[in-house]
């Protein structure tokens, strides 16, 4: 099982990978427990998908880590890995989600999830996705990992997430919003902006934890030309990205989504402010013994 990390904006917010400001009680980033937690769960290799130029800095800081406990692969995001006809832009925005998917279908040989490099997920999500890829599925079955919204949410402001619609455990609809909670009530406000609504605590969020058949490249390769098409006049604008293609793909019934709920709680850095929440979560756990406190010894 494969294990692919967006990673092409690790750091963005804060000035780049170098300003990555380490979490764990040993100077580890939030992306070195996703690949602990894979490993725990079974996955065997993990596909770094990242910038071409953070290609040293990566691997002599991330990469060395882990390189003798998991096979590693490198792809990178590049700008120019799109359809010939529309190299001449002058775009310096990532393409997006989709498109860092799209990149790395030459590396990918089975059944894989995807997850942000900045999110911190949980072991209880990794069990849950191995299992799924683990089950036998073949073909446009994918599956997604849902969040309890109340374990997604930061004390420091808004959150962008992809509130669910199920039925019968299957993906009906994502509605990418922003979830802020206040004076103890959630709301969503979506970003296509259509009116506000509430959350209870139990509603699933998506957090970009995807789970895929290699069928997922077929789907990219056609939509990323009709992508590129529908935005030939203005190539500045907008973004290729994942939860755009599923839900597009739902509504069509050419594809299958099986939401799997976790009862793991989000941690990560949207804002600033958050790093200590995060840095206390990680110690607690390892003070717990969920994880080791050299985690790659």
């Amino acid at each position: 099982m494969e294990l692919v990390i967006m990673a092409a904006g690790m750091g963005s917010r804060f000035g780049g990978l170098k300003q990555i400001e380490p979490m764990g009680p040993n100077g580890e980033f939030i992306i070195d427990y996703s690949i602990y937690d894979a490993i725990k769960a079974g996955f065997d290799k993990v596909v770094f998908i990242i910038k071409r130029e953070n290609a040293e800095v990566f691997k002599e800081t991330i990469g060395k880590r882990v390189e003798g406990k998991i096979e590693v692969s490198y792809v990178y995001q590049d700008m120019d890995n799109i359809p010939e006809e529309y190299l001449d832009n002058d775009r310096v925005k990532p393409w997006g989600t989709a498109h860092a998917i799209y990149c790395c279908q030459d590396v990918v040989s089975g059944n894989f999830a995807i997850i942000n490099a900045d999110d911190f997920y949980g072991r209880d999500a990794y069990m849950k996705a191995a299992s799924f890829l683990k089950s036998g599925i073949t073909g446009p079955n994918f599956g997604m990992v849902g969040y309890r919204a109340a374990n997604t949410l930061t004390a420091n402001g808004a959150v962008k997430r992809g509130v669910c619609s199920s039925s019968n455990g299957y993906l009906t609809s994502l509605v990418e919003s922003k979830v802020e909670e206040v004076d103890n009530v959630i709301t969503a406000s979506p970003l296509n902006n259509e009116a506000s609504f509430k959350v209870s605590n139990d509603t699933l969020v998506s957090m970009n934890m995807f789970l895929f058949t290699k069928d997922i490249f077929d789907i990219l390769n056609k939509d990323i030309k009709e992508y590129f098409y529908k935005h030939k006049d203005n190539l500045n604008e907008g973004e290729f990205l994942i939860p755009d293609v599923v839900c597009e793909h739902i509504a069509k019934k050419d594809i299958t989504v099986k939401v799997l709920d976790t009862s793991s709680i989000w941690y990560g850095v949207t804002y600033r402010e958050d790093a200590d929440t995060v840095k206390k979560a990680l110690k607690d756990l390892t003070d717990n013994g969920e994880y080791p406190n050299k985690l790659w010894n």
